[in-house]
């Protein structure tokens, strides 16, 4: 059984991504890319479905042996771990570096104390723990062939197969060093070259390091940011610009249940916001790597903007169902591709509209067919801004006019406006003011309940949703308006779990919600830095800062989040790492230094 989602360690080389449980087991690696078949899925099934264990030996039929100890190495995705064994204490050093020819994964074990008998178990499997590989020996190396793909393996160790396993059994004392890394190519070329993973360690420590020094926040959460910070990169991918939203696929939002998602595409949603949180903590290159990667994506045909793309700004994105994995604690069916990708979310043009604005504001070179993309959007929205949609949280139950999406119709117009009013950018301004107050007019009138002096989740609804929460982050209305304080404490007192952590909207149980789907789900953890947000802009600054800090304590012992938290089983669920809770919490923590709303 796969460990829980919070014993995972991510590794990564902004090209794919691996996850490692506390026990050594990688046990998720899709190569080459985040969205290719997975070698090791056994994240979402069993051990025959892939993996790759290295730690201390154990007996067969026993539990292997967790991790006493691990972190990462600075401010790094490199990830050290180790265990205290009763012959002597190792450590294993895993990465991946970026990317210079062939994708890698290197794990260097050290001795440190005693001599510790240790194991390593390599379980290939393609397309999804599918397809056994032919393995085979090739001039020394092994090398795991099926189909387009190899994957080459290579180690000091000597290496024995069982089982359709790849096995090496040795033993290390202080200062011993052993690397074992795999390596992907396509089958039709050439081998890789032999790995060096000393050099690859250095090199790989050298680009975290100075990356992390272009960091611009130095508060008093600045552990937390850069943890989040890198992990947002890792969920970049390098060559494009495109940033997935996790690494992962149909992690449950609720154990057992159907609420399992494929997230290892670029949410125009997800990434704009991203971009904001790099803008805001320095890193430009990012922001323009992104600009370049939406440009394309988008290029030719604006009026269909999608919602979502692939890492290179693919449009299909089929879903599809792979029956033969039994999903993470039996959670079905496990999903790859996304059927969301064709909805109609009309938010989306707000935060692609944001993101284009701050990115201006904030000194990033012009690019005109970046303003000539933002009229196109707002001439698009203006015909459609007052249609029914999906909304933010993709909705699979009938479109509704729900009020986050024209908060966001209002928010581009309004960016598009500014974008005019600065002299790059021309445009009917009269006209779109209008249009501004239109939707705000509407907004205002349709969608806000004035008995129960709250927005509501969507027209004449009585539900209550947590995009409202970005109604005063937004600059729709000021956080002092009525308005606005009524509903933030009515999802309060509405939306909030018994550990006082935000849900979403309300959902049904065994019946279908507004959503379309049964079952349940966990805390949303943007949506719970989002209350601590809106908390600091109307003066309850004790109250956000406690929440904050109650949120960081839910990362795991790595800095790592989640997409919700499951207040009733105590644990993260939901695709992960991801990157729509590590940018709230980025967001948060400026806020919140901003007004000095922080103790010690």
């Amino acid at each position: 059984m796969a460990g829980r989602i919070e014993d995972y360690a991510l590794i990564g080389d902004m090209q794919t991504a691996a996850l490692v449980c506390r026990d050594g087991t990688v046990d998720w690696l899709c190569l080459p890319r985040f969205d290719s078949h997975a070698i090791f899925a056994g994240l979402l099934g069993t051990e025959e479905h892939g993996f790759w264990r290295l730690g201390p030996a154990h007996a067969s039929d026993a539990e292997p042996p967790t991790a006493a100890r691990r972190t990462y190495r600075g401010d790094s995705l490199v990830l050290e771990s180790e265990w205290d064994t009763p012959r002597g204490t190792v450590r294993v050093t895993d990465f991946m570096p970026p990317r210079d020819g062939a994708p890698q994964l290197i794990r260097i074990v050290e001795g440190v104390s005693g001599r510790v008998p240790m194991r390593s178990e390599l379980r290939m499997r393609f397309s999804y723990g599918r397809v056994v590989p032919w393995v085979h020996k090739h001039e020394g190396r092994t090398v795991a062939v099926a189909g387009p793909d190899s994957v080459w393996f290579d180690t000091e160790a000597e290496t024995y197969g069982e089982a359709l396993t790849t096995y090496a059994d040795f033993t290390v004392a202080p200062g011993d060093r052993i690397a074992f890394t795999i390596s992907w190519e396509p089958s039709h070329k050439e081998p890789p070259a032999l790995p060096e993973p000393e050099q690859s360690l250095t090199a790989t420590e050298d680009f975290w390091r100075d990356w992390v020094e272009h960091c611009t926040y130095h508060g008093p959460y600045r552990e937390a940011v850069v943890r989040s910070l890198i992990t947002l990169k890792a969920l970049t991918y390098a060559p494009t610009g495109g940033i997935v939203a996790a690494p992962t696929t149909s992690l449950p939002e609720e154990i057992g249940g159907v609420r399992n998602w494929d997230y290892r595409y670029t949410w125009l949603r997800d990434a704009a916001i991203t971009l904001s949180s790099l803008l805001r903590t320095g890193y430009r290159e990012e922001a323009r790597a992104w600009r370049e990667w939406l440009l394309r994506a988008v290029a030719g045909d604006p009026e269909n903007l999608q919602i979502m793309y692939g890492i290179a700004g693919e449009r299909e994105l089929g879903e599809a169902e792979l029956d033969w994995l039994p999903g993470y604690e039996n959670s079905t069916p496990v999903r790859v591709g996304n059927g969301a990708a064709h909805q109609l979310q009309l938010d989306v043009y707000g935060e692609v509209t944001e993101a284009l604005h701050l990115a201006h504001m904030t000194g990033l070179a012009r690019n005109d067919y970046a303003s000539v993309l933002q009229l196109k959007l707002i001439r698009y929205l203006e015909d459609h801004w007052n249609e029914p949609d999906e909304g933010i949280w993709e909705v699979r139950g009938p479109r509704r006019h729900f009020v986050h999406s024209k908060v966001m119709a209002w928010v581009a117009v309004d960016r598009t406006i500014k974008l005019i009013e600065s002299g790059d950018a021309d445009g009917p301004l009269d006209h779109w003011k209008q249009l501004r107050d239109d939707i705000h007019r509407d907004v205002c009138e349709k969608g806000y309940d004035k008995e129960r002096n709250t927005f509501t989740q969507s027209y004449g609804s009585r539900e209550l949703d947590a995009s409202l929460l970005l109604i005063p982050q937004m600059g729709f209305l000021p956080p002092d308006d009525k308005r606005v304080i009524g509903t933030i404490e009515a999802i309060q007192r509405e939306l909030s779990t018994s550990d006082g952590f935000i849900l979403r909207y309300p959902t049904d149980g065994d019946d279908e919600g507004v959503d379309g789907l049964p079952g349940d789900e966990g805390a949303f953890l943007a949506c719970s830095f989002w209350m601590a947000d809106d908390l600091a802009m109307i003066g309850r600054v004790d109250e956000a800062r406690k929440l904050f800090e109650k949120l960081l304590s839910l990362r795991n012992d790595l800095g790592l989040l989640a997409e919700e938290w499951d207040p009733r089983l105590k644990r993260q669920v939901g695709n992960f790492p991801q990157a729509f809770s590590h940018v709230p919490l980025i967001d948060t923590a400026l806020r919140l230094t901003a007004s000095g709303a922080y103790g010690g």
